[in-house]
């Protein structure tokens, strides 16, 4: 498994090679994200510099980890072993995309998260949503200002979004610190390229996830500005494993040693379709209280572009999973998604999600 120090040597795989377009960067650089994580995976569960015990969580890490995807888009990893769930990657991204700091929609994809909320209702650090994508103190939000920025001035280097407030350490108990520092666009060359600042990522779980969400954001600013997606950084003062995740760590490390991962093409987010971003939160909502139920032929999709209507069909597949307990996923639906988000379910939730689509919608 590749080594995160220095700029790796290209190999076969892609993995830890060289990127010739950003020459600048100070640590290795990958194809692609399942790249990554596995080599990031496989240094922090096996050869840690630290063990460290605070607010009641034991974990291993290394100290300041950077790499470079080259491929932002291909954001996925398909790892068995990681069971990732792909509804809630995507319920994320779109929870701050749309500002929102509220439980009712991401606790209902990630149940965990209810326990760092004070008040039952809300998130505050884990809520990028609010403080990108919110009203500034000028009205506009700091995701708007600097899209303003970079149409204005390209070759800018003030395009940074702060996330974490010096505010969330008053109160030595807060439960919900964020650990994002900052996101930074960067456009060069008719590319936009990213920089993810963290002050610490749990790596089995939080970095697949902020990864995602970060990309997706990355690819969304692109669209807007009618640039290319660039590479994505991720800068990360402590990349940590607590240790009763270790052996799940080392499994999908294994599992990818043995056995190359699947790769699926990822699809490119519609520069021309962004506006249909409501109306799939519409759907999200409708689907999550099962007020209803989306099949591909509704004509209600019809408007919607095949991109932003695959994620409609995954909240579909996740309204059934969770409301009808016990059932199959119905063969429509499945017929409808991408073959890589219909492997990720089927990983997830192998009992409801059979391997092949089999019946129809309900």
């Amino acid at each position: 498994m590749q080594d995160l120090k220095g700029i790796a040597v290209s190999d076969d795989s892609g993995r830890g090679r060289p990127d010739a377009s950003n020459p600048g960067v100070t640590g290795p650089a990958f194809a692609t994200f399942t790249d990554a994580y596995l080599a990031v995976l496989a240094q922090v569960a096996d050869s840690p510099r630290h063990e460290i015990a605070t607010r009641g969580n034991t974990a291993q890490e290394i100290l300041n980890v950077c790499f470079t995807v080259d491929d932002p888009l291909a954001r996925s990893p398909y790892l068995a072993a990681r069971k990732a769930n792909i509804v809630f990657n995507h319920a994320e991204a779109l929870w701050y995309l749309s500002g929102r700091d509220d439980l009712a929609m991401i606790g209902h994809y990630a149940p965990r998260l209810r326990s760092f909320s004070t008040d039952g209702q809300r998130l505050t650090g884990t809520a990028y949503g609010p403080r990108l994508f919110g009203p500034g103190s000028d009205t506009a939000s700091q995701f708007d200002q600097i899209i303003a920025l970079l149409r204005a001035d390209p070759d800018t280097k003030r395009a940074a979004m702060v996330v974490m407030q010096p505010g969330e350490l008053a109160d030595p108990a807060n439960p919900d610190v964020a650990c994002t520092l900052a996101l930074h666009l960067i456009l060069r060359g008719g590319a936009l390229h990213m920089t993810a600042l963290m002050r610490a990522n749990d790596t089995v779980t939080g970095l697949l996830c902020d990864v995602f969400s970060f990309t997706f954001i990355q690819e969304y600013a692109a669209r807007l500005l009618g640039a290319k997606v660039g590479t994505y950084t991720h800068h990360a003062g402590s990349m940590h494993i607590n240790l009763p995740d270790l052996a799940k760590a080392r499994a999908i490390v294994r599992e990818a040693t043995d056995t190359a991962p699947p790769r699926f093409p990822a699809a490119a987010m519609p520069a021309g379709h962004l506006d249909d971003l409501a109306e799939v939160l519409a759907w999200e909502q409708a689907l999550r209280v099962n007020q209803r139920a989306a099949t591909p032929s509704d004509p209600d999709l019809a408007g919607l572009h095949p991109y932003w209507k695959q994620i409609v069909m995954l909240f579909e597949a996740h309204r059934q999973i969770t409301h009808h307990p016990g059932d199959t996923v119905d063969g429509a639906t499945l017929a409808a998604l991408h073959p890589g988000h219909r492997w990720l379910l089927r990983h997830r939730w192998p009992r409801t999600v059979p391997a092949a689509p089999r019946g129809g919608p309900r």
